[in-house]
C-alpha cells in the first residue's frame, strides 16, 4: 500500500479514535456523496440516450432496440464482470444478512453499466435498484478501506444505499426510510444518525447538478373525506396487482432459469417480447417518467380500455426485462403500474359514481403508486415518504397513509415474502437482527466449546478411573487411543454408576468395555443451528466435538442460551 494512503488512513484513525460515531458520520457522508454521483450520472445518461432514441421509435424495426440492449447488458454481465443479471437488491440484503455487507468493488459500477444498456434501449424496469447496488458497494469498499467492523461496514452499506435513493429520487427521507426498512431492517440510533447525513449528502450532490425541487410536479388536490373510502377500496385493488405484479416477476423469472437457451439468447428473446409489446404500449419502454409526470398532472390520454390493458402490459414487460437477462429495480416499474391502476379505479369510479365528488384522476395516480410500492416491498414507510416526496403531495397524505398500510398488509396476507426476500427465503440466505436465526449465526461455536476435559485411555483399568473420579467434577470423560489420542468414545458418569457401586469389578473391567461409542459426536465446522438440531432431535444436552478424530471439547445448550441472552441484548438494543 503506498505511503500516501497508510497517511491518509493514519490520520483517520487519529482523528476519530475516541469516537466511532462520528467515524461512521464523516464515512457516511462520504459514502453518500460518491453514491449521489453515481446516481446522477446514470439518471442523466439514461435521458440523453432516451431522447436520442426517441425519434426512431416511429419505425417497425425499432423493436430491435429492446433486444439489442439486453443482449449488450448480458453479456456485460457474464462474460466481463462475471455476475448474474437482475436488479441486486436482494444481494445487498444477502451480503448484510449473513456477510456484514461484504460487496465487490466491481459491483460499484457493473450494474450502472448493464441497467443502463438495458433501461436506455427501452427494457422496462428502473435505474433504483442499480444505484442501490452501487451506493451499497461503495459503502461497503469505503469500509474495507478504512479496517471497519462488520456493524461499521453494515452501516456504511445503508448509508451508500440512502444516498443512492436521495439522489436519484431528490428524496431524502425515502432514502434514509428505505435503508432501515428495506435493506438493514433494524432502527438503531447508531446506525440513523450517519444515514440520515448520508441521505442528505446524496439529495444535495442531486440537487446541485440537477435544480429541482421534486420529480413529479402537479398542482395542489383537493383531497377531502369523500376521498377516504375509495381510498380504502384502491388499497385492496392495489395490493392485489401487487402480489400478482410479484408473482409474474417470480413466474417468469423460474421460466426462463428451466430452459436450455444459451444466456444471451433469452435476454434477445426477451428484449424482442419487450420491443413489440412497446410497439403497441410504448407506456412499457424504460422507466416511463414522462408517462407518470402526465398522470400526476391530468394530462394522460388513454381510455379506460387501453389504460387496464397497460397495466398487464407492464406487468408482463418488466417481468420479461428482469427475468430474461435484463438489468435494472422495479421501483420505476411500480411507480407505473400504481398510477395506472389508480387511473383505472378512478375511471370506473366515475363511471359508476358520476356525482361522488372525489379528487382528481392525479390524486388517485399518486395514490396507486403509494399502494404498488407499499405492497410489492411490504414497505409502508418508504411508500408513504417516497410519494410524498417525489411529488410534493403533503395535501394526500392521510389517504397515502390509508393505501400504502393497508396494501402493504393485504400484500403480506396473500403472499407473506415481498418480492425481494422470496427467493432469499427460499434459499435460507436472510437473517434479520434480533431474530433466532440471525443470533445464531452470530455465535462462533468456537466461542462455545468448553476444551478442559479429563482424558482417559480406553485401556486403562476401572480402578484407576474411579481414582480421577474421585479428585474431578466432570459427568463425561472423552476415551481416546493413548498412542494416536484418536477420539474412541465417551464415558458417561451415570451409566456407569453400576460398576462404580461393585468395588469386585474395579480390577476386571477396562474403559473400552463400558465406554459409549454410539454417541453423537460434532465437528468445529457444523452450523450453530444444526449443532442444536442435533440436541433437540436426539433429546440431548450436551455434545461431543470431534475435530479430524480427535476430541476437541464438549458443548452444552446451558452454554449456547447464555451466549443467546448477550447476543440478544446487543442486536436488539437501541445503540
Amino acid at each position: 500500500m503506498s505511503p500516501v494512503i497508510n497517511c491518509i488512513k493514519g490520520f483517520y484513525y487519529r482523528l476519530f479514535q475516541f469516537d466511532d460515531r462520528l467515524l461512521l458520520i464523516i464515512s457516511g457522508s462520504i459514502a453518500g456523496i460518491c453514491s449521489g454521483l453515481a446516481a446522477v450520472a446514470l439518471r442523466l445518461s439514461l435521458e440523453s440516450v432516451l431522447e436520442w432514441l426517441h425519434p426512431f421509435r416511429q419505425y417497425a424495426w425499432a423493436f430491435i432496440f429492446p433486444a439489442a440492449g439486453a443482449l449488450l447488458s448480458s453479456l456485460f454481465l457474464e462474460k466481463i464482470i462475471r455476475e448474474k443479471a437482475g436488479h441486486g437488491v436482494p444481494e445487498v440484503i444477502s451480503s448484510v444478512s449473513r456477510y456484514g455487507g461484504l460487496l465487490r468493488l466491481r459491483s460499484s459500477y457493473s450494474r450502472l453499466i448493464s441497467s443502463f444498456l438495458t433501461i436506455g434501449s427501452g427494457g422496462s424496469a428502473g435505474p433504483e435498484a442499480p444505484v442501490v447496488m452501487s451506493g451499497s458497494a461503495i459503502g461497503s469498499n469505503i469500509a474495507k478501506f478504512l479496517q471497519l467492523n462488520d456493524r461499521q461496514r453494515t452501516t456504511l452499506v445503508g448509508c451508500g444505499t440512502a444516498g443512492a435513493i436521495a439522489a436519484i429520487f431528490n428524496a431524502p427521507i425515502a432514502g434514509l426510510v428505505f435503508a432501515i426498512e428495506v435493506i438493514l431492517g433494524e432502527w438503531k440510533f447508531v446506525n440513523i444518525i450517519p444515514i440520515a447525513i448520508a441521505a442528505v449528502a446524496g439529495a444535495q450532490v442531486s440537487q446541485s447538478i440537477i435544480p429541482e425541487n421534486v420529480l413529479f410536479t402537479h398542482h395542489p388536490f383537493d383531497v377531502g373525506f369523500s376521498d377516504i373510502l375509495p381510498s380504502l377500496c384502491l388499497a385492496l385493488i392495489a395490493a392485489l396487482v401487487s402480489v400478482l405484479f410479484t408473482k409474474a416477476l417470480q413466474q417468469t423469472g423460474a421460466l426462463a432459469k428451466k430452459n436450455s437457451f444459451p444466456f444471451w439468447i433469452r435476454a434477445v428473446i426477451g428484449g424482442s417480447v419487450v420491443g413489440l409489446i412497446g410497439m403497441f404500449f410504448p407506456v412499457v419502454l424504460g422507466e416511463g417518467y414522462h408517462y407518470i409526470q402526465s398522470m400526476i398532472s391530468g394530462g394522460f390520454s388513454l381510455g379506460l380500455f387501453l389504460s387496464f390493458a397497460a397495466v398487464f402490459a407492464k406487468i408482463l414487460a418488466t417481468a420479461v426485462t428482469l427475468g430474461w437477462g435484463g438489468s435494472g429495480g422495479i421501483f420505476a416499474p411500480c411507480l407505473m403500474i400504481g398510477s395506472l391502476t389508480g387511473i383505472v379505479f378512478h375511471k370506473i369510479l366515475f363511471m359508476i359514481l358520476p356525482d361522488i365528488g372525489c379528487a382528481s384522476e392525479g390524486a388517485y395516480a399518486l395514490l396507486g403508486m403509494t399502494g404498488l410500492v407499499s405492497g410489492v416491498m411490504q414497505a409502508p414507510l418508504t411508500g408513504i415518504f417516497l410519494i410524498v416526496e417525489i411529488t410534493g403531495g403533503y395535501e394526500t397524505i392521510l389517504p397515502l397513509i390509508v393505501v400504502s398500510s393497508i396494501s402493504s398488509t393485504m400484500s403480506h396476507y396473500l403472499e407473506p415474502a415481498s418480492f425481494y426476500f422470496k427467493e432469499l427465503i427460499e434459499r435460507g440466505q436472510i437473517l434479520r437482527p434480533g431474530t433466532d436465526e440471525r443470533i445464531l449465526s452470530d455465535l462462533n461455536i468456537s466461542e462455545l466449546i468448553f476444551k478442559g476435559y479429563i482424558k482417559v485411555s480406553e485401556n486403562m483399568i476401572f480402578r484407576e478411573f474411579i481414582e480421577i473420579l474421585k479428585s474431578s467434577d466432570q459427568n463425561f470423560f472423552p476415551v481416546v487411543d493413548e498412542k494416536t489420542g484418536e477420539y474412541k468414545g465417551m464415558i458417561e458418569i451415570p451409566a456407569i454408576r453400576k460398576y462404580a457401586l461393585d468395588p469386585g469389578m474395579y480390577d476386571m473391567i477396562f474403559l473400552s468395555q463400558i465406554m459409549d461409542t454410539d454417541m453423537l459426536t460434532a465437528s468445529p465446522d457444523n452450523d450453530l443451528q444444526e449443532v442444536l438440531d442435533m440436541m433437540e432431535i436426539n433429546n440431548i444436552d450436551t455434545l461431543p466435538i470431534v475435530d479430524r478424530k480427535r476430541f476437541v471439547g464438549m458443548i452444552s445448550k446451558t452454554r449456547i442460551l447464555d451466549l443467546y441472552r448477550r447476543e440478544l441484548i446487543m442486536q436488539t438494543s437501541i445503540r
